[in-house]
């Protein structure tokens, strides 16, 4: 499979990545009913970090100190990013979620940076999650709002401390450990509620599944991609996930957006974009 994989053209696997992410969530909420979002993101984590752990096969004893102080918050942020993204999709649809979500690594994109057309994407971000607040009375659930952005901020740290450890470690040593120490924080939550006491045959499956469209399959293309395509040319591409969040919602799930939820996924991904497009880096 992973050979297949390799032969895909750089623009189409990035593009298959992504479908292949929001495809995983919609099959992870479609479990939520039996055994709930924090069984779901422990079993995906968990699966996950067997196959890379399997795959890559990093030899913890010759991490370095230096390593391990990155690639544990980097494994850690890992994992918080993906629980809190679940508790998220719970309560409100996904592809709201992943727009909101997305405000992470824009306001990474745009960190620092003085200039005013920055700023303007910055606002057009904020205007997206303006029109979807409690007060425009179209019953989306606050705390799931919250849940989403905080999974954001996670989504910050996780860019931040991966580009870190991508310059001392190998990409694939590095996500193995990195999910290691993600199951490791996830999977105790996988506990509460009872949801492990629900598992069946079909829903292990159903986590293999979605531990290989959420990790293994993107994981693949993107690196890929990375190695093909300018870093530009790729962060527009991933700009498109919010809008792919929201078709696979629709498709997978039946969840349908409003009008002005759908105004709120156009306002990030073009925030996303031409922040992409203004950015100082021509990489």
């Amino acid at each position: 499979m992973k050979h297949k994989l390799l032969n895909i053209p750089p623009i189409p696997a990035v593009l298959l990545a992504i479908l292949s992410v929001q495809s995983g969530a919609a099959i992870a909420k479609s479990l939520f009913p039996a055994i709930g979002a924090m069984a779901t993101a422990s079993l995906r984590i968990g699966i996950s970090a067997i196959i890379l752990l399997a795959v890559f096969r990093p030899n913890l004893l010759k991490v370095s100190k230096n390593q391990w102080k990155i690639v544990i918050p980097y494994g850690l942020s890992l994992g918080a990013m993906n629980l809190i993204f679940y508790l998220a999709i719970e309560r409100i649809p996904i592809g709201l979620a992943v727009t909101l979500e997305f405000i992470g690594p824009l306001l990474v994109a745009v960190f620092g940076s003085k200039r005013l057309i920055d700023y303007l994407w910055i606002l057009l971000a904020m205007a997206g999650i303006v029109l979807i607040a409690p007060w425009t009375n179209n019953g989306i659930d606050l705390l799931g709002i919250l849940f989403a952005l905080l999974a954001g901020l996670f989504w910050a740290f996780y860019i931040v401390l991966g580009g870190k450890i991508s310059k001392i470690m190998k990409g694939g040593e590095a996500v193995a450990t990195g999910m290691l120490f993600a199951s490791l924080l996830i999977i105790p939550f996988g506990f509460i509620g009872n949801g492990f006491n629900n598992l069946t045959p079909t829903f292990v499956s159903l986590g293999i599944a979605l531990a290989l469209l959420s990790s293994a399959i993107p994981f693949t293309l993107e690196m890929k991609a990375l190695g093909q395509l300018p870093a530009r040319t790729f962060s527009i591409l991933m700009s498109l996930e919010p809008a792919a969040a929201s078709i696979c919602a629709l498709l997978f799930l039946q969840e349908y957006l409003s009008f002005y939820e759908v105004l709120s996924v156009i306002c990030v991904v073009i925030a996303s974009i031409g922040s992409t497009l203004t950015s100082k880096s021509h990489a």
